[in-house]
């Protein structure tokens, strides 16, 4: 008889997740197998645990993005599940492909915070996460022009597989739980509810991913369709096609789960606030002074780090940072906004995610900087106090102004194979095809769809 293993203390690592993986498949007699679908840019193997042997066929990735790493507790937490309950497996007729890990290169890169002690300040100075153009779901020439081997093989898979049924794992590093779906699963809003509530995790009543999507319930948005355009504009505007729409050809339904590192208790404040326009100048002008400020510091250092290793890996996304914090803060800023295409409504929760994303985007990019100064040995410009300074002033104020608290690995992996699994249920017994579009608010989903996970 199965029993499931302990739930994680820590985060795996790329040789965890294969160690593991590995030694349930040789438990699995059969049940379970464990093959090697593809190589990473820098030649780790790319591994696919499958669970049942059932027609249908359900996918679920892990590590599309390399700083959120509870996709691969939760894929060994699904994997134990699964075996040990039939009625996902054998009843349903259904086969589980669990991708271990889709960006393992870049996971490594964040192997320095992965087995904490988990601090916010430890987080962000080594922090990693790929410039866009490096990051595995994101098709901005579509599929054929495909150009990462880990992108390739996840479009093969959803080829050949044809799921009804696909999850992308990602996590949130300060903020609430979310889903983003392709087509409409109703219920799903009462199931994450339930589960974020039985486990303390917070649900993100707005989050910025979604400012302009449309709401299906509480905490659940419709991924829009993808619009082709400038490689700029697809990034801020989440009009580029991407693995989540894929396989939408084969009739796929694909759901985004989303699960919090440090939860943040007012992304569920639902009420309005009464200094909404105080807010929105506060922010941008904050993304403002940060973003001049890592500018500066990027203009003085980047001379004295071409030699550093893995430079341009870790520049790609301080330049990108960089190249938005300016339109971002204008978009946020009520005294310059764009009237013809103005914010939406915008409660509480939205105020607080817009609060928590523009401190984000200054702490990686810091993070990121810290991390190439120090690698060069040396700081002849002076750049690790007035980086140090900022890291430290923002972990502070996420956890003083934000409340910002540490859920354990264990609930965040909890948490999400139980989201996991509900939205399986019921994309199982939903009808086939595409449903039709619907809002949980009057004129939401019909302007531009801005932003996504890119920011």
């Amino acid at each position: 008889m199965w029993r499931c293993a302990l739930p994680p203390l820590r985060y795996p690592t790329v040789d965890d997740l294969a160690a593991r993986a590995a030694a349930l498949a040789a438990r699995g007699r059969g049940d379970v197998r464990l093959d090697r679908v593809g190589i990473s840019r820098e030649g780790s193997p790319l591994w696919l645990l499958r669970v049942g042997r059932g027609a249908r066929q359900a996918l679920v990735v892990a590590g599309p993005h390399a700083n959120e790493p509870v996709g691969g507790a939760t894929v060994l937490r699904l994997a134990e599940r699964v075996l040990a309950d039939p009625r996902v497996t054998a009843d349903a007729d259904a086969t589980w492909n669990l991708l271990l890990c889709l960006d393992p290169d870049g996971l490594r890169r964040n192997e320095g915070w992965l087995s904490g002690p988990y601090r916010l300040d430890r987080y962000f100075r080594h922090f990693f996460r790929p410039g866009f153009l490096e990051q595995p779901e994101w098709l901005p020439g579509g599929a054929a022009a495909a150009a990462l081997p880990e992108t390739r093989t996840l479009l093969r898979l959803q080829d050949e597989l044809k799921p009804f049924f696909q999850c992308s794992l990602h996590g949130v590093d300060v903020g609430g739980a979310f889903v983003e779906l392709t087509d409409d699963l109703p219920g799903l809003s009462r199931r994450v509810g339930h589960a974020a509530a039985r486990l303390g995790v917070p649900r993100e009543f707005g989050p910025y991913d979604t400012l302009y999507w449309p709401r299906l319930g509480p905490a659940v948005y419709r991924i829009p369709a993808p619009r082709r355009g400038a490689v700029a504009a697809a990034v801020t505007g989440a009009a580029a096609e991407s693995t989540w729409h894929h396989p939408r050809r084969h009739g796929t339904l694909t759901a985004v789960v989303e699960a919090p590192m440090w939860g943040v208790a007012a992304v569920q404040d639902a009420s309005r606030p009464d200094d909404r326009n105080a807010v929105l100048r506060s922010v941008s002008h904050a993304l403002r002074r940060d973003a001049e400020l890592l500018a500066r510091i990027l203009a003085r250092a980047r001379p004295h780090l071409l030699d550093v290793p893995d430079a341009a890996r870790l520049l790609a996304p301080v330049d990108d940072h960089l190249l938005l914090c300016p339109g971002l803060a204008d978009a946020w800023d009520p005294d310059t906004a764009d009237a013809a295409r103005p914010l939406p409504p915008l409660g509480a929760a939205h105020l607080t995610a817009l609060r928590i994303a523009g401190r984000r985007i200054a702490l990686r990019t810091a993070g990121l900087l810290h991390q190439l100064v120090t690698r060069a040995g040396h700081d002849p410009c002076g750049a690790l106090p007035e980086l140090d300074a900022l890291i430290d002033a923002g972990c502070a104020a996420y956890r003083d102004e934000c409340g910002a608290r540490w859920i354990p690995v264990a609930r965040q992996a909890e948490y999400q194979a139980r989201v996991v699994l509900a939205a399986f249920e019921l994309a199982a017994r939903a009808p086939a095809g595409p449903a039709p579009a619907r809002s949980g608010e009057s004129g939401w989903g019909t302007r531009p769809a801005v932003p996504m996970h890119g920011e």
